[in-house]
Protein backbone atom coordinates (compact mmCIF):
# COMPACT_ATOMS: atom_id res chain seq x y z
CA UNK A 1 0.00 0.00 0.00
CA UNK A 2 2.72 2.47 0.92
CA UNK A 3 4.63 1.18 -2.28
CA UNK A 4 1.53 2.63 -4.49
CA UNK A 5 0.98 6.11 -2.81
CA UNK A 6 4.50 6.53 -3.49
CA UNK A 7 4.18 5.78 -7.06
CA UNK A 8 1.16 7.91 -7.02
CA UNK A 9 2.42 11.05 -5.47
CA UNK A 10 5.70 10.91 -8.05
CA UNK A 11 3.12 10.78 -11.07
CA UNK A 12 1.41 13.46 -9.64
CA UNK A 13 4.46 15.92 -9.23
CA UNK A 14 5.70 14.89 -12.92
CA UNK A 15 2.35 15.85 -14.28
CA UNK A 16 2.66 19.97 -12.40
CA UNK A 17 6.14 20.02 -13.57
CA UNK A 18 5.06 19.86 -16.85
CA UNK A 19 1.89 22.33 -16.63
CA UNK A 20 4.42 24.63 -15.20
CA UNK A 21 6.83 24.24 -17.88
CA UNK A 22 4.09 24.88 -20.61
CA UNK A 23 2.86 28.04 -18.60
CA UNK A 24 5.80 29.58 -18.51
CA UNK A 25 6.82 29.20 -22.27
CA UNK A 26 3.68 30.66 -23.12
CA UNK A 27 3.74 33.64 -21.51
CA UNK A 28 7.72 34.51 -21.32
CA UNK A 29 8.27 37.57 -23.18
CA UNK A 30 11.03 36.78 -26.19
CA UNK A 31 14.60 38.47 -25.27
CA UNK A 32 15.71 40.90 -27.97
CA UNK A 33 18.61 39.97 -30.29
CA UNK A 34 22.24 41.21 -29.01
CA UNK A 35 22.90 41.95 -32.30
CA UNK A 36 20.77 42.69 -35.86
CA UNK A 37 20.20 39.58 -37.99
CA UNK A 38 22.34 39.31 -40.95
CA UNK A 39 20.67 40.91 -44.11
CA UNK A 40 21.59 40.15 -48.08
CA UNK A 41 21.05 41.53 -51.58
CA UNK A 42 17.62 39.52 -52.03
CA UNK A 43 17.16 39.94 -47.97
CA UNK A 44 17.32 43.20 -47.49
CA UNK A 45 16.32 44.59 -43.90
CA UNK A 46 12.84 46.54 -43.87
CA UNK A 47 12.71 50.22 -44.10
CA UNK A 48 12.62 52.06 -40.26
CA UNK A 49 9.34 53.36 -39.60
CA UNK A 50 9.51 57.29 -38.42
CA UNK A 51 9.74 57.80 -35.00
CA UNK A 52 8.39 60.50 -33.19
CA UNK A 53 10.08 62.27 -30.89
CA UNK A 54 11.20 65.94 -30.64
CA UNK A 55 14.91 66.35 -31.44
CA UNK A 56 16.89 67.10 -27.79
CA UNK A 57 17.13 70.72 -26.76
CA UNK A 58 20.35 72.29 -26.33
CA UNK A 59 21.12 73.35 -22.71
CA UNK A 60 19.88 76.95 -21.36
CA UNK A 61 22.26 79.08 -21.59
CA UNK A 62 22.88 82.93 -20.10
CA UNK A 63 22.64 85.50 -22.55
CA UNK A 64 25.50 86.90 -23.45
CA UNK A 65 26.64 90.68 -21.56
CA UNK A 66 26.24 93.54 -24.07
CA UNK A 67 29.57 95.22 -24.14
CA UNK A 68 29.47 99.43 -23.36
CA UNK A 69 32.34 100.12 -25.34
CA UNK A 70 32.65 103.61 -24.04
CA UNK A 71 32.24 102.80 -20.20
CA UNK A 72 35.22 100.44 -21.30
CA UNK A 73 37.73 102.97 -22.70
CA UNK A 74 36.64 105.25 -19.54
CA UNK A 75 37.47 102.21 -17.10
CA UNK A 76 41.16 102.19 -19.34
CA UNK A 77 41.66 105.33 -18.68
CA UNK A 78 44.20 106.60 -16.06
CA UNK A 79 42.83 109.50 -13.71
CA UNK A 80 44.84 112.24 -14.71
CA UNK A 81 43.53 111.54 -18.36
CA UNK A 82 39.70 111.53 -16.95
CA UNK A 83 40.37 114.98 -14.57
CA UNK A 84 42.28 116.55 -18.02
CA UNK A 85 39.16 115.89 -19.81
CA UNK A 86 36.86 117.11 -17.36
CA UNK A 87 38.85 120.73 -18.01
CA UNK A 88 38.85 122.81 -20.85
CA UNK A 89 41.47 126.22 -20.74
CA UNK A 90 42.17 129.18 -22.70
CA UNK A 91 45.82 129.79 -24.24
CA UNK A 92 47.79 132.37 -24.89
CA UNK A 93 49.23 133.93 -28.31
CA UNK A 94 48.47 133.27 -31.69
CA UNK A 95 50.66 130.13 -32.62
CA UNK A 96 51.73 126.91 -30.57
CA UNK A 97 53.85 127.59 -27.80
CA UNK A 98 55.71 125.26 -25.08
CA UNK A 99 53.09 125.52 -22.40
CA UNK A 100 50.43 124.99 -24.66
CA UNK A 101 51.80 121.41 -25.50
CA UNK A 102 52.67 120.78 -21.63
CA UNK A 103 49.15 121.50 -20.82
CA UNK A 104 47.93 118.54 -23.86
CA UNK A 105 50.67 116.30 -23.47
CA UNK A 106 51.36 116.02 -19.31
CA UNK A 107 48.01 117.63 -17.75
CA UNK A 108 46.06 115.69 -20.84
CA UNK A 109 43.46 118.64 -20.85
CA UNK A 110 40.61 117.58 -23.07
CA UNK A 111 39.90 120.97 -24.29
CA UNK A 112 40.67 124.37 -25.54
CA UNK A 113 38.73 127.97 -26.15
CA UNK A 114 39.53 130.76 -28.53
CA UNK A 115 39.19 134.01 -27.91
CA UNK A 116 39.74 137.34 -29.69
CA UNK A 117 43.29 137.23 -28.73
CA UNK A 118 44.11 134.28 -30.21
CA UNK A 119 42.62 134.79 -33.67
CA UNK A 120 44.35 136.90 -35.95
CA UNK A 121 43.43 135.33 -39.41
CA UNK A 122 41.87 132.32 -41.13
CA UNK A 123 45.26 130.99 -42.29
CA UNK A 124 46.72 131.69 -38.70
CA UNK A 125 43.61 129.91 -36.69
CA UNK A 126 43.54 127.12 -38.86
CA UNK A 127 47.28 126.45 -38.54
CA UNK A 128 46.99 127.20 -34.45
CA UNK A 129 44.30 124.63 -34.42
CA UNK A 130 45.86 122.05 -36.33
CA UNK A 131 49.05 122.62 -33.99
CA UNK A 132 46.38 122.05 -31.06
CA UNK A 133 45.28 118.67 -32.95
CA UNK A 134 49.01 117.67 -33.84
CA UNK A 135 50.44 118.01 -29.80
CA UNK A 136 47.01 115.96 -28.67
CA UNK A 137 47.82 112.95 -31.55
CA UNK A 138 51.36 113.14 -30.24
CA UNK A 139 50.28 112.72 -26.71
CA UNK A 140 48.62 109.47 -27.87
CA UNK A 141 45.63 110.92 -26.79
CA UNK A 142 42.35 108.11 -26.71
CA UNK A 143 40.10 111.22 -27.45
CA UNK A 144 40.82 114.74 -29.74
CA UNK A 145 39.99 118.02 -28.44
CA UNK A 146 36.59 119.88 -27.82
CA UNK A 147 38.10 123.13 -29.82
CA UNK A 148 36.24 125.96 -28.97
CA UNK A 149 34.82 129.53 -29.13
CA UNK A 150 32.07 132.06 -28.17
CA UNK A 151 30.85 132.91 -31.81
CA UNK A 152 27.15 134.33 -31.08
CA UNK A 153 27.48 137.07 -33.60
CA UNK A 154 26.85 140.80 -33.52
CA UNK A 155 29.03 142.05 -30.79
CA UNK A 156 30.43 139.03 -29.37
CA UNK A 157 32.26 137.21 -32.33
CA UNK A 158 35.40 135.18 -32.76
CA UNK A 159 35.80 134.06 -36.17
CA UNK A 160 38.25 135.62 -38.18
CA UNK A 161 37.50 138.59 -40.15
CA UNK A 162 37.95 137.46 -43.72
CA UNK A 163 34.54 135.65 -42.80
CA UNK A 164 31.26 137.23 -43.24
CA UNK A 165 29.72 138.54 -40.31
CA UNK A 166 26.83 137.35 -38.59
CA UNK A 167 23.64 139.68 -37.02
CA UNK A 168 23.28 139.79 -33.26
CA UNK A 169 20.07 137.10 -32.27
CA UNK A 170 18.49 139.95 -31.38
CA UNK A 171 18.21 141.14 -34.98
CA UNK A 172 17.53 137.11 -35.66
CA UNK A 173 14.84 136.91 -33.22
CA UNK A 174 13.38 140.34 -34.47
CA UNK A 175 12.37 138.75 -37.56
CA UNK A 176 10.42 135.52 -35.49
CA UNK A 177 11.26 133.72 -38.46
CA UNK A 178 12.32 129.92 -37.05
CA UNK A 179 13.43 129.14 -40.73
CA UNK A 180 15.76 131.96 -41.01
CA UNK A 181 17.05 131.26 -37.44
CA UNK A 182 18.00 127.51 -38.82
CA UNK A 183 20.01 129.01 -41.93
CA UNK A 184 21.79 131.11 -39.75
CA UNK A 185 22.76 128.25 -37.10
CA UNK A 186 23.71 125.92 -40.15
CA UNK A 187 26.19 129.19 -41.57
CA UNK A 188 27.53 129.49 -37.94
CA UNK A 189 28.24 125.62 -38.15
CA UNK A 190 29.78 125.80 -41.32
CA UNK A 191 31.98 128.88 -40.52
CA UNK A 192 32.77 127.21 -37.07
CA UNK A 193 33.99 124.46 -38.68
CA UNK A 194 35.81 125.90 -41.66
CA UNK A 195 38.64 127.13 -39.32
CA UNK A 196 38.98 123.37 -37.76
CA UNK A 197 36.94 124.23 -34.53
CA UNK A 198 34.19 121.82 -33.22
CA UNK A 199 32.52 123.50 -30.40
CA UNK A 200 30.59 127.13 -30.35
CA UNK A 201 28.96 128.37 -26.81
CA UNK A 202 25.83 129.86 -28.31
CA UNK A 203 22.93 130.16 -28.76
CA UNK A 204 22.48 132.59 -26.10
CA UNK A 205 18.76 131.26 -24.70
CA UNK A 206 18.80 134.10 -21.68
CA UNK A 207 15.55 135.74 -21.90
CA UNK A 208 16.11 139.73 -21.71
CA UNK A 209 13.63 140.98 -19.73
CA UNK A 210 15.48 143.10 -17.78
CA UNK A 211 16.46 146.44 -20.29
CA UNK A 212 19.24 147.85 -17.76
CA UNK A 213 20.73 144.51 -18.53
CA UNK A 214 24.84 145.11 -18.77
CA UNK A 215 25.64 141.91 -20.13
CA UNK A 216 23.12 140.16 -22.16
CA UNK A 217 20.86 142.83 -24.42
CA UNK A 218 20.92 141.76 -27.93
CA UNK A 219 22.74 138.36 -27.19
CA UNK A 220 18.98 137.48 -26.45
CA UNK A 221 16.75 136.68 -29.35
CA UNK A 222 14.18 138.41 -27.42
CA UNK A 223 12.42 139.80 -24.25
CA UNK A 224 9.81 136.59 -24.16
CA UNK A 225 10.56 133.10 -23.59
CA UNK A 226 8.07 132.42 -26.66
CA UNK A 227 10.79 134.15 -29.18
CA UNK A 228 13.85 132.92 -27.38
CA UNK A 229 12.99 129.39 -27.40
CA UNK A 230 11.91 129.22 -31.01
CA UNK A 231 14.86 131.00 -32.51
CA UNK A 232 17.39 129.48 -30.10
CA UNK A 233 16.24 126.48 -30.58
CA UNK A 234 16.34 126.40 -34.20
CA UNK A 235 19.90 128.09 -34.77
CA UNK A 236 21.12 125.55 -32.01
CA UNK A 237 19.75 122.85 -34.70
CA UNK A 238 21.31 124.53 -37.24
CA UNK A 239 24.50 124.22 -35.69
CA UNK A 240 24.29 120.66 -35.47
CA UNK A 241 23.57 119.63 -38.50
CA UNK A 242 27.38 120.65 -39.42
CA UNK A 243 28.18 118.42 -36.66
CA UNK A 244 29.03 121.47 -34.40
CA UNK A 245 28.41 121.25 -30.90
CA UNK A 246 26.17 124.09 -29.49
CA UNK A 247 26.97 124.84 -25.61
CA UNK A 248 23.79 126.68 -24.93
CA UNK A 249 23.75 128.97 -21.82
CA UNK A 250 23.58 130.77 -19.84
CA UNK A 251 21.61 128.34 -17.53
CA UNK A 252 19.86 128.53 -14.97
CA UNK A 253 18.62 132.52 -16.82
CA UNK A 254 21.01 135.45 -16.62
CA UNK A 255 18.55 137.88 -18.63
CA UNK A 256 17.30 139.14 -15.79
CA UNK A 257 20.90 140.26 -14.36
CA UNK A 258 21.86 144.09 -13.43
CA UNK A 259 25.38 142.95 -12.41
CA UNK A 260 27.99 141.68 -15.19
CA UNK A 261 28.93 138.06 -13.99
CA UNK A 262 32.29 139.19 -15.09
CA UNK A 263 32.81 142.04 -12.43
CA UNK A 264 30.74 140.47 -9.74
CA UNK A 265 27.77 137.68 -8.66
CA UNK A 266 24.84 138.72 -9.75
CA UNK A 267 21.87 137.98 -7.99
CA UNK A 268 18.24 136.79 -8.97
CA UNK A 269 15.16 137.11 -6.90
CA UNK A 270 13.06 135.43 -8.61
CA UNK A 271 10.34 132.26 -7.47
CA UNK A 272 10.23 129.34 -8.91
CA UNK A 273 6.81 129.54 -10.75
CA UNK A 274 8.15 132.91 -12.50
CA UNK A 275 11.88 130.78 -13.59
CA UNK A 276 10.01 127.82 -14.81
CA UNK A 277 7.50 130.03 -17.04
CA UNK A 278 10.25 132.40 -18.06
CA UNK A 279 13.76 131.52 -17.46
CA UNK A 280 13.18 127.79 -17.61
CA UNK A 281 11.38 127.68 -20.49
CA UNK A 282 13.76 128.12 -23.40
CA UNK A 283 16.39 125.39 -21.89
CA UNK A 284 13.91 122.90 -21.34
CA UNK A 285 12.68 122.71 -24.96
CA UNK A 286 16.58 123.25 -25.93
CA UNK A 287 16.81 119.65 -24.28
CA UNK A 288 13.72 118.46 -25.98
CA UNK A 289 15.54 118.74 -29.14
CA UNK A 290 18.86 117.05 -27.81
CA UNK A 291 20.76 119.79 -26.58
CA UNK A 292 24.09 118.21 -25.86
CA UNK A 293 25.19 120.80 -23.95
CA UNK A 294 24.57 123.35 -21.09
CA UNK A 295 26.49 126.68 -19.39
CA UNK A 296 25.83 126.71 -16.16
CA UNK A 297 25.97 130.86 -15.06
CA UNK A 298 27.85 132.32 -12.35
CA UNK A 299 24.96 133.80 -10.22
CA UNK A 300 23.18 133.07 -6.93
CA UNK A 301 19.26 132.26 -7.86
CA UNK A 302 17.65 133.32 -4.26
CA UNK A 303 15.12 131.26 -4.45
CA UNK A 304 16.58 128.48 -5.24
CA UNK A 305 19.84 128.19 -3.19
CA UNK A 306 20.64 131.78 -1.61
CA UNK A 307 24.16 130.41 -0.27
CA UNK A 308 25.82 128.85 -3.56
CA UNK A 309 26.33 130.35 -7.30
CA UNK A 310 24.70 128.34 -9.78
CA UNK A 311 27.51 126.95 -11.45
CA UNK A 312 28.37 125.68 -8.04
CA UNK A 313 24.89 124.46 -6.91
CA UNK A 314 23.92 121.18 -6.61
CA UNK A 315 20.38 121.98 -6.34
CA UNK A 316 20.73 124.35 -9.49
CA UNK A 317 22.18 121.60 -11.36
CA UNK A 318 21.16 118.33 -10.17
CA UNK A 319 17.52 118.98 -8.85
CA UNK A 320 16.20 121.41 -11.68
CA UNK A 321 18.82 120.38 -14.84
CA UNK A 322 19.25 117.50 -14.61
CA UNK A 323 16.20 115.85 -12.45
CA UNK A 324 13.53 117.99 -13.29
CA UNK A 325 14.57 118.96 -16.90
CA UNK A 326 15.91 115.57 -17.86
CA UNK A 327 19.22 117.18 -19.00
CA UNK A 328 21.47 114.10 -19.51
CA UNK A 329 24.02 116.02 -21.58
CA UNK A 330 27.21 117.82 -20.35
CA UNK A 331 27.50 120.16 -17.83
CA UNK A 332 30.04 123.20 -18.38
CA UNK A 333 30.84 125.76 -16.04
CA UNK A 334 31.30 129.44 -17.59
CA UNK A 335 34.54 130.62 -17.08
CA UNK A 336 35.91 130.18 -13.64
CA UNK A 337 38.39 133.12 -13.86
CA UNK A 338 35.44 135.27 -13.40
CA UNK A 339 35.38 137.68 -10.54
CA UNK A 340 31.71 136.73 -9.82
CA UNK A 341 33.99 133.71 -8.65
CA UNK A 342 36.96 134.92 -7.26
CA UNK A 343 35.21 137.26 -4.81
CA UNK A 344 33.66 134.02 -3.63
CA UNK A 345 36.09 131.46 -2.90
CA UNK A 346 39.69 130.78 -4.57
CA UNK A 347 39.70 128.90 -7.91
CA UNK A 348 40.67 125.31 -6.63
CA UNK A 349 38.06 124.77 -4.34
CA UNK A 350 35.64 126.40 -6.09
CA UNK A 351 36.02 124.11 -9.25
CA UNK A 352 35.78 120.85 -7.11
CA UNK A 353 32.50 122.01 -5.37
CA UNK A 354 31.53 122.47 -9.17
CA UNK A 355 31.97 118.87 -9.79
CA UNK A 356 31.07 117.76 -6.97
CA UNK A 357 27.83 119.85 -7.78
CA UNK A 358 26.99 117.92 -11.15
CA UNK A 359 29.51 119.85 -13.38
CA UNK A 360 31.17 117.58 -16.00
CA UNK A 361 33.72 120.31 -17.41
CA UNK A 362 35.37 123.44 -15.39
CA UNK A 363 35.88 126.40 -17.56
CA UNK A 364 39.36 128.35 -16.78
CA UNK A 365 40.06 130.47 -19.45
CA UNK A 366 42.76 132.47 -18.17
CA UNK A 367 46.15 132.15 -16.34
CA UNK A 368 48.05 129.18 -16.50
CA UNK A 369 48.54 129.70 -12.60
CA UNK A 370 44.86 129.15 -12.28
CA UNK A 371 44.24 126.37 -14.92
CA UNK A 372 47.20 124.14 -12.74
CA UNK A 373 45.78 125.04 -9.40
CA UNK A 374 42.54 123.85 -10.82
CA UNK A 375 43.84 120.61 -12.18
CA UNK A 376 46.10 120.29 -9.32
CA UNK A 377 42.65 120.67 -6.99
CA UNK A 378 40.72 118.36 -8.91
CA UNK A 379 43.68 115.74 -8.90
CA UNK A 380 43.94 116.23 -5.13
CA UNK A 381 40.24 115.70 -4.48
CA UNK A 382 40.07 112.78 -6.92
CA UNK A 383 42.79 110.92 -5.14
CA UNK A 384 41.43 111.53 -1.59
CA UNK A 385 38.09 110.65 -2.29
CA UNK A 386 36.62 113.98 -1.81
CA UNK A 387 35.40 113.81 -5.40
CA UNK A 388 33.91 109.75 -5.26
CA UNK A 389 35.36 108.04 -8.11
CA UNK A 390 31.38 107.00 -9.87
CA UNK A 391 31.48 110.76 -10.02
CA UNK A 392 34.01 111.39 -12.31
CA UNK A 393 33.69 108.52 -14.35
CA UNK A 394 30.35 109.47 -14.67
CA UNK A 395 31.42 112.84 -16.17
CA UNK A 396 34.05 111.30 -18.23
CA UNK A 397 31.32 108.76 -19.45
CA UNK A 398 29.39 111.94 -20.94
CA UNK A 399 32.08 113.86 -22.30
CA UNK A 400 33.68 110.69 -24.44
CA UNK A 401 29.76 110.21 -25.27
CA UNK A 402 29.85 113.82 -26.79
CA UNK A 403 33.04 113.55 -28.39
CA UNK A 404 32.01 109.91 -29.90
CA UNK A 405 28.33 111.30 -31.41
CA UNK A 406 29.98 114.41 -32.81
CA UNK A 407 32.59 112.42 -34.61
CA UNK A 408 35.16 114.99 -33.44
CA UNK A 409 38.50 114.43 -35.07
CA UNK A 410 42.15 115.33 -34.59
CA UNK A 411 42.86 114.97 -38.36
CA UNK A 412 44.61 118.78 -39.63
CA UNK A 413 41.78 120.85 -41.24
CA UNK A 414 42.38 121.50 -44.48
CA UNK A 415 42.68 125.89 -45.21
CA UNK A 416 38.85 126.64 -46.18
CA UNK A 417 37.55 128.00 -49.08
CA UNK A 418 36.49 131.76 -48.36
CA UNK A 419 34.78 133.24 -51.22
CA UNK A 420 32.76 129.86 -51.60
CA UNK A 421 32.02 129.73 -47.32
CA UNK A 422 31.50 133.81 -47.76
CA UNK A 423 29.13 132.73 -50.32
CA UNK A 424 27.18 130.19 -48.36
CA UNK A 425 27.15 132.53 -45.42
CA UNK A 426 25.49 135.76 -47.55
CA UNK A 427 22.83 133.76 -49.06
CA UNK A 428 21.86 132.10 -45.09
CA UNK A 429 21.62 135.92 -44.55
CA UNK A 430 19.23 136.65 -47.02
CA UNK A 431 15.31 136.66 -46.60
Amino acid sequence: MMRFLRIRLIYITAICLIVLAGCRTKHAEPSAPETPPPTSANHAAPNPQPVDREPPKPAAQEPPESVDPTAELVAQMSMTEKIGQMVLIGVDGTAMKPEISTFIKERRVGGIILYSHNIVSATQTTELVNGLKQSNREAGARLPLLLSADQEGGRVSRLPKEIAAFPASMTIGSTNDTKYAYQVGSALGEAIKSVGLNTDYAPVLDVNTNPDNPVIGDRSFGNTSKTVRSMGVQEMLGMKSHEVIPVVKHFPGHGDTSVDSHKGLPVVDHDLQRLRSIEFEPFASAIKEGAPAVMVAHILMNKLDPDTPASMSRIVIQNFLRDELKFNGVVITDDMTMEAIGKTMPIGPASVQAVLAGADIVLVGHNPKQQNDVLDALSAAAESGEIPQPVIDASVYRIVKLKQSFRLSDQPTPPADMSELNKHIQEALKR
